[in-house]
């Protein structure tokens, strides 16, 4: 119904201007305009990752709700679980001018917005306001957490994220992919990623201690969001830090800098990071490199490119614990989820697999 509802008002959207289309659909699913509500999930799609037992395997990735607006409106759409921000420790406006261009005839999205933020205390408040209603029931929520663009003490700025949002989530990614923020991609390289890491995992320790006197003190795992033109030197020396020093799992990747030739959009040379299908081939290969390097041993959400019910399956197959995606919402509308999650049942059925955890690494042999 829903799919159906968004293919009528699509020409309508497209003569908006990208940002405020996707900020349009935001306050719509704010003010209750859509209430939508999925079916039940087929059983095969159940699984569990960090001890957390996720409904399907697949997310919507951050950037859709950068301040934690409507993620109970996301998980009517049938996603198994929502990661809200970036967010960093001040508001900032991020980057100007057009930030947003879609790519309609290449199913792509590139963006230049620079962690726009309303900062901390709007996102945290209405994470606290959500917990306190009961509706975490509902799904796994994830907080992705950044840098300010003039901090001179990056891993101070991942600190003071993680101590604010650790106690309302599920899990924390610190988003060090960015190719929007000058100097973030920087980070992944091995000394800096090695030093923050270890600020990063230290800090979740103190906040975990800080909460032992309440009830039910949360002590999220954290995950690293690394994009896909790492080489494979450097996917190998993320994969060393990550083994080392304990970091609960990763996200690969994040948006490209890289522009394939058979892109055909106006916008085809637009600055900042290209995601949606053409993304889909680098990031399953990066993906595929980093589950080599690790050995399985880290579990991975598969980002970029995902399309079809088949490209999360290749994600799977490849190494992904789980699946996120969000462009293809832009091209297929918002219940697109509900069609990737049924076409994803049937290709593990007609595989053999029992479960999705059965078909995680497949490929590896």
């Amino acid at each position: 119904m829903h799919d159906l509802l968004y293919s009528l008002v699509r020409p309508a959207i497209k003569l908006l201007d990208p940002e405020q289309a996707h900020r349009l659909a935001v306050v719509s699913l704010k003010r209750g305009l859509m209430r939508p509500t999925a079916s039940p999930d087929d059983p095969i799609l159940a699984t569990s990752v960090w001890g957390l037992d996720f409904k399907n395997p697949i997310g919507l990735g951050a950037g859709f709700d950068k301040h934690a607006e409507v993620i109970d409106a996301m998980f009517g759409f049938g996603f198994g679980f929502v990661e809200a921000g970036t967010v960093t420790p001040q508001p900032q406006p991020g980057n100007s001018g057009q930030r947003l261009f879609r790519l309609d005839e290449d199913e792509g999205v590139i963006n230049r917005f620079g962690f726009n933020s309303e900062g901390l205390g709007p996102f945290t408040e209405r994470l606290r306001a959500r917990r306190q209603s009961g509706a975490p029931s509902r799904g796994i929520v994830g907080a992705n957490i950044g840098k300010n663009r003039t901090s001179e003490d990056a891993a101070a700025d991942y600190e003071t994220c993680l101590a604010a949002v650790a106690p309302l989530v599920d899990y924390v990614v610190v988003n060090v992919s960015s190719p929007n923020t000058p100097g973030l991609r920087g980070l992944q390289a091995r000394a800096p990623i090695e030093a923050l890491v270890g600020r990063v995992m230290a800090a979740r320790d103190r906040t975990a201690d800080a909460a032992r006197a309440e009830p039910a003190p949360k002590r999220p795992p954290i995950l690293l969001k690394v994009g896909p033109d790492l080489d494979d030197d450097q996917v190998r020396d993320i994969a060393e830090v990550v083994l080392e020093t304990g970091v609960d799992g990763l996200i690969v990747g994040n948006t490209t800098v890289t522009r394939p030739p058979t892109l055909r959009s106006r916008w085809r040379d637009a600055e900042g990071g290209l995601s949606g299908r053409p993304l889909m081939g680098l990031a399953t290969e990066c993906l595929r490199s980093m589950y080599r390097h690790t050995g399985g041993k880290v579990p991975i959400i598969g980002c970029g490119g995902v399309s079809s019910g088949e490209d999360a399956y290749a994600k799977i197959r490849a190494g992904a614990s789980l699946v996120q995606l969000y462009s293809a919402l832009v091209f297929n509308g918002p219940g697109f989820a509900v069609t990737i999650k049924r076409d994803l049942a049937k290709l593990l059925r007609r595989d053999g697999f029992a479960s999705v955890t059965a078909a995680v690494g497949a490929d590896h042999g």
